[in-house]
């Protein structure tokens, strides 16, 4: 199997990964303030990935050379997982997938401009289509006729601005620390700024099954940020941002199965445009 499609192969697990820690905040934010579930999900991240590390591979490699660039990367995270949930509190989970896939399209831009990948015209057509599918599934009045979408729907952009940053910044690392440190790092700064806040919200658990879907949601995170660094160090961020459309079809299934949500034909066809400009990104070029 040659490096690009490993990395392929990861990225697509460390989605479902994804999918599955979105869906269990939603449910959560029924019981528990946004904040307290940022925190307990970098918090464990933390606790989980030390573990995995120290006993499959001994000693653990803290020491970054880079160590505010790891703590940036941590913040976009841990922000881009701020926004999201507080928007899973109002919408549902299909919706704001859709308008997040938005981040895959950001990722070949900052690609392009920041690490100088190539990025040809047919990318950047992808690029354009895909912003179409996205002003779609925001469902504008003018399209609908209907009233203005619920505000929460933009957060999922704002989530897949700084999500793309996030994805770009563990592509320069890639180059800089060993993966073991990047996926440790990956919670840290995250969950000191947000425990700030945890004497003004934190909420005991009422017994084993709330600490279980706190402790879930690092666990699941841990698992598929680990995944997706080692995908990062295998294949470029342009190719592999297009592939986190694969998302959509989970999260659709986890909507009418889990919450009873159907999304509607804005949501799919919004979806469908962006995938139509991920596929144009994804393609290989012609070589002469």
């Amino acid at each position: 199997m040659s490096a690009t499609v490993a990395g392929i192969a990861l990225q697509l697990v460390a989605i479902a990964f994804f999918v599955a820690m979105d869906t269990t905040i939603k449910l959560m934010t029924a019981d528990y303030a946004v904040t307290q579930l940022i925190f307990a999900r970098f918090a464990f991240h933390i606790l989980f990935v030390a573990l995995l590390l120290r006993v499959f591979t001994g000693p653990l490699p803290w020491r970054s050379r880079a160590p505010w660039l790891q703590a940036a990367r941590s913040l976009c995270l841990g922000s881009a997982n701020f926004l999201f949930s507080h928007a899973l509190a109002h919408v549902p989970l299909a919706d704001a997938t859709a308008v997040n896939f938005a981040s895959p399209l950001f990722t070949v831009a900052l690609a392009a401009l920041w690490l100088k990948e190539r990025v040809g015209t047919r990318r950047w057509l992808g690029v354009a289509v895909g912003l179409v599918g996205v002003a779609v599934a925001l469902r504008p009045p003018f399209l609908t006729g209907g009233p203005m979408p619920h505000a929460a729907l933009l957060l999922p952009l704002g989530t897949a601005l700084l999500y793309a940053v996030y994805q770009i910044l563990t592509r320069l690392l890639a180059g800089v620390d060993d993966p073991r440190t990047t996926i440790l790092h990956t919670g840290i700064a995250a969950a000191l700024v947000s425990s700030v806040a945890q004497p003004f919200v934190w909420e005991w658990p009422p017994g084993m099954p709330g600490w279980a879907g706190l402790m879930a949601l690092g666990a699941l995170g841990a698992v598929g940020h680990g995944f997706l660094v080692l995908a990062f160090a295998r294949a470029p961020a342009s190719l592999l941002a297009p592939m986190s459309y694969s998302q959509l079809v989970w999260a659709v299934l986890a909507s009418m199965t889990v919450f009873g949500d159907m999304p509607d034909r804005y949501t799919l066809v919004g979806a469908a445009i962006i995938a139509a400009g991920g596929v144009l990104v994804a393609l290989p070029r012609r070589r002469g």
